[in-house]
């Protein structure tokens, strides 16, 4: 039984706006962030919640998911000073999605795991049509509890899950 309701969603590009509209379109109650503007007042309007910052994006949710430009990003924002992890409630689980180095993902997943939080490294293909179509394929590495839970959100955006 899935009991993810709540996410936050950090990166609201190309790939990770239409990313979170489908998981909108599916019931699931988003906070996000983004430092485009005009983006978040999108989202806005279709119900998403505003965040004024990655870790205030993350706080009272059941699972982050970020999609982000490069591991410099992804880094930056779960561990810089003010990161995601620093605040983060251990009970949540994290997907990133980006397409980063292995070692950058590997270093994130420590960093996770060094503060007790569930992260599992979640990268996808199918470009921005399978995002906006809902049909991106996720290629999952971590934890297979931490990958049982996140399935059905990732099923949302995606319909190759692996």
């Amino acid at each position: 039984m899935n009991t993810i309701k709540n996410i936050g969603f950090i990166g609201l590009g190309n790939m990770g706006k239409p990313m979170a509209e489908n998981l909108i379109k599916k019931g699931y109650s988003l906070n996000v962030f983004d430092l485009n503007k005009a983006v978040l007042t999108d989202m806005a309007s279709q119900g998403a919640t505003v965040a004024n910052s990655p870790a205030a994006a993350c706080q009272g949710v059941d699972m982050v998911i970020s999609m982000l430009p490069a591991g410099q990003h992804v880094k930056s924002v779960f561990m810089g000073d003010d990161g995601v992890f620093a605040s983060l409630d251990p009970k949540t689980l994290v997907a990133d999605s980006s397409t980063i180095a292995a070692a950058d993902a590997r270093e994130v997943a420590e960093a996770a795991k060094a503060k007790g939080i569930r992260f599992i490294d979640a990268p996808v293909s199918g470009g921005t049509g399978g995002a906006v179509a809902g049909a991106l394929t996720f290629i999952v590495g971590g934890d297979a509890d931490a990958f049982a839970d996140a399935k059905p959100v990732l099923e949302a955006m995606g319909k190759n899950i692996f």
